[in-house]
């Protein structure tokens, strides 16, 4: 009896996988739409995040254009012993870690700040007001940000060397003192990008149970009561993930904006591993070393972004995976 059932199930199997195989291009071929539009990000990440991988041999290699990536000699760690043993290397990544971290202490919780002070304004017209004014420096271009400090921080026309002339005071020259330069860098930044980055915790709070409130409402509670006993709980999950892609990120500071506000007095502060890789292997054709920082830098924000994963669900139970 057990020889005859054993005997029949390889066509049951068969005929189950070949109708399911059957329901599946039948799903594809009615929400063909869906599919296109999820293809193209997909096709996106794949040409351009994870083909670009291949590149990370030059770091290994002798790399030369001619003879290409397969065909240069190997070189093994050359680079990365370079990298370590460069006495320029550790300032600099103490200033990328420096002005990560500053960033991440100054601008983390100001869009959190932002969204629950919103979400207990009651006039319609002033809530928009200040939510199309905060968005707003976001949409402006890292090129125009980056002019407006230079214009407005220049000792000879700056409106603040003007304010400090109508006082009394001297100008000051804020981009050329390098003591200056991780808070200006900081400071435009939560300018910029805090109203945007509101957006994600607004939507959140939007979508908070209204019998919580009332219930709290009942009980007499106050709003700073409110705050602290619903809307921040409801807020944990998302702040905990963005933060752990934050710090994930934390090798990652913004070249390009780094790069326009650089000069010759700052550049002992401002000179960042992003912005060395790109003087390195694009300026000076060191394609080489500038691969094997890069790829260190890859590296240690993939360690960070394990590691903080980890920590996270272990202490709080949320967490990426």
């Amino acid at each position: 009896m057990t020889k005859t059932l054993e005997k029949a199930l390889p066509p049951v199997n068969a005929a189950f996988s070949s109708q399911r195989k059957k329901q599946t291009v039948q799903k594809i071929t009615r929400h063909w739409q869906y599919y296109l539009l999820v293809a193209l990000p997909l096709l996106y990440v794949l040409i351009f995040k994870y083909l670009p991988m291949f590149g990370v041999l030059i770091a290994f290699k002798e790399y030369n254009v001619v003879q290409g990536i397969l065909n240069s000699p190997w070189a093994g760690f050359k680079y990365f012993e370079q990298l370590f043993q460069a006495p320029f290397f550790w300032q600099y990544l103490r200033n990328t870690l420096e002005i990560s971290l500053y960033g991440l202490l100054v601008n983390f919780p100001l869009p959190i700040i932002l969204a629950l002070a919103l979400n207990e304004i009651r006039n319609g017209l002033f809530k928009k007001s200040v939510q199309m004014v905060t968005y707003a420096p976001y949409f402006i271009s890292t090129v125009v940000i980056v002019s407006i400090l230079i214009v407005n921080l220049s000792p000879n026309v700056g409106l603040v060397s003007n304010i400090f002339r109508a006082l009394g005071m001297e100008p000051v020259d804020f981009l050329g003192k390098s003591e200056l330069f991780k808070t200006i860098y900081v400071f435009s930044d939560a300018w910029q990008y805090t109203g945007y980055s509101a957006i994600i915790y607004i939507a959140a709070l939007s979508g908070v149970n209204q019998e919580l409130y009332e219930a709290a409402k009942v009980d007499g509670a106050t709003r700073w009561q409110k705050i602290i006993n619903i809307d921040i709980p409801s807020l944990v999950p998302i702040i905990v993930i963005l933060l752990i892609l934050n710090l994930g990120n934390t090798m990652s500071v913004g070249f390009e904006k780094i790069y326009l506000m650089q000069n010759p007095l700052n550049q002992n502060t401002s000179e960042v591993i992003s912005t060395y890789v790109y003087k390195v292997g694009l300026l000076g054709a060191n394609f080489s070393f500038s691969a094997a920082i890069g790829l260190f830098n890859s590296a240690v924000n993939f360690v960070l972004l394990i590691f903080v994963n980890f920590i996270s669900r272990k202490i709080t139970s949320n967490s990426l995976w």
